[in-house]
Order: C-alpha cells, then structure tokens, then sequence
C-alpha cells in the first residue's frame, strides 16, 4: 500500500488531480496504521497527494474554471 500511495501521489500532481490525490492520502494512512515498513514512501505519498490537491486548487483560481491546462 504505501507503494501505490506514492505512485498515485505522483499521478495525482500530473492528472486527475481529485481522484488521486485523496486515494494517495488515504492509502498512505491506511499502509501507516497498518505498520508497513516502508515508512518513508507512505508519507511521501500522503504528501505528494496533499500536494497535487494544493496544485489544483492554486492552477483552479488562477485559471477562474474547475478546471485547469498549461
């Protein structure tokens, strides 16, 4: 779990930001609870999800849509 907290925390800061993003944090907390040994990666995922939620929510405003494109 905490590998694929950090794959979809990557995902999450280049596509689908909503979907992601949460998945990433909750897979994190739950790989944590459960005592992975991976530590380091879970809560790098939770981040990285943390992190691509920020982002949507800076490019949203900027941009003035839901949505947001370079």
């Amino acid at each position: 779990m905490a590998v694929t907290s950090f794959v979809t925390g990557l995902l999450g800061l280049l596509i689908a930001n909503l979907v992601f993003g949460p998945c990433a944090i909750a897979l994190g907390a739950v790989a944590l609870a459960r005592g992975t040994v991976r530590r380091f990666r879970a809560r790098l995922g939770m981040v990285l999800g943390a992190a691509g939620l920020v982002l949507y929510v800076v490019l949203s405003v900027a941009d003035g849509t839901p949505s947001w494109h370079l």
